[in-house]
């Protein structure tokens, strides 16, 4: 399944390895807020320091406006690594030139050094080859090991790829094989549970997925859209009008592989403290607003999860940041937690879900990275993959 090189294939003893490694995390009065994705990388640093090896990791942090801005600087990021691992830690204030190659020449084999974010450069999300090879000069070997950037072809990702040796990191192998596994080889029944806003970012996904998939659960707000679709009066619902055309045309091909829900909670107001009701699926009256799956929707959907080989799931059922409109999901996760299938979740307001309910370690797999999964979903080809050595 998983044809690219990695860094179990290489010999790294004594070498600098400049990894690829998504520390695009929360920094909340610049202290990490949450660091999932820092610890998700620590097998492949961890197994690059065992081996004898001068690590250089490399990332993102947040969109800088073109230029060097404190509040995203990736320093508190290398502090809280130096707690996490048993490695002197350094950082350089710079991602390529004398700062990062005088840091570098001070790297022993058995350190490791952040350097800056690479996106102080405004050539780096134009995958500028000038950049890139910059980079790539500090370093003998690359390892990319950020699955969560895998889709964006930028210099740090698949810019550094064509100048040196390339693989991949434990973390952006273990994403490929569960993702591409429950898609290409899944365990039957196959069962995708896609939620959140919009249908229009997931076109693609649905498309793919009728092709796969035994059964496509729909909530969120892109099951009010497929439900126009369908010429029911949503009322204030989100609809995406531009979207109900499509929503049709997917309908008639879905049939009744598309599992809409048998009925909705409603609210009065976008709002915590709104008025909450249960209706059947039909015309939401006026001055309501759908903003979750309703409790038959939740036992219905229970169902056909308790019964499934693979899962994969791909944004909430409802406006779970409302205490009163996170019953849909949270039904769904617990449904999902409790099943013998092979779990998959992927995209940002799922996994914070799963984990908000306590649920995440009854998961087979929880995706680091929103896009890159959703794009996996779509059987798009991730530029940051493809660009590494194949086996």
């Amino acid at each position: 399944m998983f044809n690219k090189k990695t860094i179990r294939d290489i010999d790294v003893k004594g070498k600098k390895v400049l990894v690829r490694v998504d520390f695009n995390v929360p920094l909340k009065d610049g202290a990490v807020g949450d660091d999932t994705r820092i610890r998700a990388a620590l097998p492949t640093i961890q197994y690059l320091l065992d081996g004898g090896a001068a690590v250089i990791l490399c990332s993102h942090l947040g969109r800088p406006k073109g230029g060097p801005d404190p509040k995203y600087s990736l320093k508190p990021v290398a502090e809280y690594l130096g707690k996490l691992i048993k490695a002197p830690v350094t950082f350089a204030e710079d991602c390529i030139g004398p700062v990062a190659e005088a840091a570098v020449a001070a790297l022993k084999p058995g350190g490791v050094l952040v350097l800056e974010n690479t996106r102080f450069y405004p050539g780096e999300e134009k995958n500028d080859l000038e950049l890139a090879q910059k980079m790539a000069s500090l370093a003998e070997v690359f390892v990319n090991d950020a699955f969560g950037t895998a889709h964006r072809a930028h210099s740090s990702t698949e810019g550094v790829a064509r100048f040196l040796p390339a693989v991949a990191g434990f973390l952006m192998e273990k994403e490929i094989q569960y993702l591409g596994a429950a898609i290409e080889d899944p365990k039957r029944p196959f069962v995708a549970i896609l939620g959140g806003a919009k249908i229009s970012d997931k076109i693609g996904v649905i498309k793919n997925l009728l092709a796969k998939a035994d059964v496509i659960l729909i909530g969120g707000g892109m099951a009010n859209t497929f439900l126009a679709a369908k010429g029911l009066k949503m009322a204030d619902s989100l609809v995406e009008a531009d979207a109900v055309a499509t929503a049709v045309e997917l309908l008639a091909v879905g049939g009744s592989k598309l599992v809409l829900p048998e009925d909705l909670a409603l609210a009065n107001a976008f709002d915590a403290g709104a008025e909450k009701k249960i209706v059947a699926t039909g015309d939401v009256p006026d001055g309501w607003r759908v903003l979750d799956i309703g409790p038959k929707t939740v036992k219905a959907f229970n169902e056909v999860i308790s019964g499934a080989g693979t899962v994969v799931w791909n944004g909430p059922m409802g406006v779970f940041e409302f205490p009163a409109f996170a019953e849909g999901t949270y039904g769904v996760a617990e449904a999902v937690a409790a099943s013998d299938a092979i779990s998959v979740i992927g995209g940002g307001e799922s996994v914070a879900a799963i984990q908000q309910s306590g649920l995440a370690d009854k998961i087979t797999h929880i995706s680091t990275g929103g896009g890159a999964s959703l794009e996996m979903l779509e059987g798009l080809v991730l530029p940051g993959l493809a660009a590494l050595q194949d086996k």
